[in-house]
């Protein structure tokens, strides 16, 4: 029987990517162009080439399909079951037999297209039989469309499904939900199972891995059980029937004494003499848990009469646990890997293989001779050593440690440090610190010349090598430093009126009103002057208002130019000249305008720039063409797509 990785199926597209992807493949690997003047034959065989790459493509995919999805009547029983459980075998089955007669139409349609071109007299008949090829051939893969979205959800919940060796060491827990079963192989394993005090928290099986004797063993977790027939069973239930029924294991039968998982002890006998047909030909283990609430020896009579015929059958054991304080956990683990080692070994001895094995080996026993007794004969040198060894007491290895206690056991080396003190063994060294090697800066005597640095500062403290002098300053130092300080307050009042004037702008004035309040005038700038020290005597006559300029006179050439463009203005039916240009209506503030203006600019210069337009009133049209016709390499050639 085969083995499958299900985890290696590739992605089923749906129908509509599927034929985009085929379709796009031909436009790409085939030619594109063909012309009138070519002869028919080349024509025809332009697009025979076409056809039956298309047809190629379509059955290699189907094909990958088929082949990598696993047949039932091939797997292993245990997933077959599992499968049927999932997914109903006969969907499934229905599903890979549509997609295989899909493949075997799409290539009768491409025979039947390839014998009809050949007749082709035209290039246009030619292309039309091409054409009605590829739709044929995409229409029997619309139709597939359902089939193709059952088969993805298949392989995605496929990959989904733990790893489960058939084959291999396997101990298999079962019970009625929320008895312990999840807790208890988190405990052996290194599976983190979710656990939660409600019923049904496994919905699927978990499987984890743990050691004994040097072995690896698989354990697998199921979800619970309810005691109704086979038929009543919904899909979590049967995924743990199936496992029981299919995978050569080791049974552990856990039930709860206490009763906190909401079923009697009666009713958990009673699933256990309901499924036990799942458990023949395999080692079986009773196992009762929560003894650290209720033991076996607390149960009531009536509960004890219960639990008789299980505690009569020769052929069961009954061992007791408790996941919470972890006593008996590791008997049961323990005595899970003996029987199911000692079970294995005895099936194999049944084989004819183990004949052959033994058929090739050979026991050498001595035969006596002469019928003189020989002693063995030990050197006396040996016998000393003996002696002495046997005197001395032996030290005990990491390793009879390690068999003493077993799973618990924890490697630690720090304790041989006889050399460190105790409470100092445990402590974190850093190797590197502050980007520098630790062991680089290990000194011997560091403890030494730290103390000898200390003798030297507390001799210069003293002597009064840090002391600071003070300094008295003069009347002219202090007024420089008065004048420092004003200026660095003004320094600070005129950043904060900047930072205020700046964040809060004051509106626009009109210019007749900032003329009534401006504070600059003739008398002012003289006075200021004066004060200053400059002669302002001579400049009574003299003229500071400004003046409006009065207008040249135009000679004939500029009143001729001026003219014409008043005439051109006047015959322009778009805009008059008196109107206001269309970017400045609405804008009344001059810094707006300006920004407004560098917006469209830029706006423009994108369209210009990046999206290949000629101006602002240009429409993008974005491209209609699908992306896989103008990505990658791309011969010298046309992009028509044919």
């Amino acid at each position: 029987m085969s083995q499958y990785n299900f985890k290696k199926i590739a992605v089923v597209p749906t129908s509509k990517d599927f034929i985009d992807i085929i379709l796009s493949k031909t436009q790409r690997k085939t030619p594109t162009v063909v012309h009138k003047q070519y002869k028919i034959t080349r024509i025809r065989s332009f697009y025979l080439r076409k056809v039956k790459y298309t047809q190629q493509s379509f059955h290699d995919r189907l094909s990958q399909i088929l082949t990598e999805f696993p047949k039932l009547d091939d797997v292993h029983p245990f997933y077959a079951d599992l499968m049927n459980v999932l997914y109903d075998k006969d969907h499934y089955k229905l599903a890979l037999g549509q997609i295989n007669t899909a493949r075997h139409l799409i290539d009768n349609v491409s025979k039947d297209y390839v014998r009809l071109m050949k007749y082709g007299d035209s290039l246009y008949r030619c292309k039309q039989l091409k054409r009605a090829a590829l739709g044929r051939m995409a229409t029997i893969m619309k139709r597939q469309g359902s089939n193709l979205t059952y088969l993805e959800q298949v392989r995605q919940h496929l990959a989904r499904l733990p790893s489960i060796d058939p084959y291999t060491r396997t101990i298999i827990i079962c019970g009625f939900p929320n008895v312990g079963k999840s807790s208890f192989i988190n405990k052996i394993t290194r599976a983190d199972v979710e656990v939660q005090p409600y019923a049904f928290t496994t919905k699927s099986l978990y499987v984890g891995h743990t050691d004994y004797k040097y072995l690896r063993w698989q354990v697998i977790d199921t979800p619970g059980i309810l005691d109704h027939s086979l038929e009543e069973r919904n899909v979590i239930e049967m995924q743990a029937v199936t496992a029981l029924a299919h995978l050569r294991a080791c049974v552990l039968y856990f039930m709860d004494l206490s009763e906190q998982c909401g079923h009697t002890v009666d009713e958990q006998v009673k699933l256990f003499e309901s499924i036990k047909p799942l458990f023949t030909n395999k080692p079986l283990l009773i196992v009762a848990n929560k003894i650290d609430i209720v033991s076996l020896d607390d149960l009531t009579p009536e509960k004890r009469a219960c639990m008789k015929p299980i505690e009569d059958d020769t052929e069961l054991t009954l061992l007791q646990m408790s996941n919470l304080n972890e006593e008996g956990v590791m008997e049961v683990k323990t005595e899970a890997c003996e029987r199911l080692l000692s079970y294995r070994i005895e099936q194999k001895m049944r084989t004819k293989k183990v004949d052959g094995v033994l058929n090739r080996l050979h026991v050498a026993v001595p035969k006596p001779r002469d019928g003189k007794e020989r002693v063995p004969c030990i050197p006396e040198s040996v016998l000393a050593k003996r002696q002495v060894a046997g005197e001395k007491r032996k030290r005990k290895l990491e390793r009879d440690i390690e068999e003493e206690q077993g799973d618990d056991y924890v490697l630690d080396l720090k304790k041989h440090y006889t050399d460190i003190p105790e409470e100092e063994r445990y402590d974190i060294i850093p190797e590197i610190w502050e980007g520098h090697n630790v062991a680089d800066y290990i000194d011997p005597d560091i403890f030494e010349k730290l103390a000898e640095l200390e003798r030297e500062e507390d001799a210069r403290e003293e002597s009064g090598m840090y002391v600071v002098p003070k300094i008295e300053l003069d009347d002219t130092m202090k007024e420089i430093k008065a004048l420092a300080l004003q200026i660095r307050n003004k320094k600070a009042i005129m950043k904060d009126e900047a930072r205020v004037n700046k964040q809060c702008k004051k509106p626009t004035m009109p210019r007749t009103t900032a003329a009534k309040g401006r504070d600059r005038s003739v008398s002012r700038l003289r006075s200021e002057m004066e004060t200053l020290g400059v002669d302002m005597s001579e400049t009574n006559d003299a003229h500071f208002t400004k003046t409006k300029g009065k207008s040249r006179a135009l000679g004939p050439v500029a009143k001729k130019i001026r003219t014409d463009m008043l005439e051109a203005a006047s015959e322009n039916k778009n805009r008059s000249v008196s109107r206001t240009p269309r970017n400045q209506l609405g804008v009344k503030d001059a810094a707006m305008q300006k920004k407004l203006a560098k917006i469209a600019h830029r706006a423009i210069a994108k369209k210009v720039g990046k999206m290949g337009m000629k101006g602002e009133a240009d429409r993008f049209i974005g491209t209609k063409m699908p992306k896989h016709l103008y990505s990658g390499k791309r011969g010298i050639g046309s992009n028509d797509r044919r």
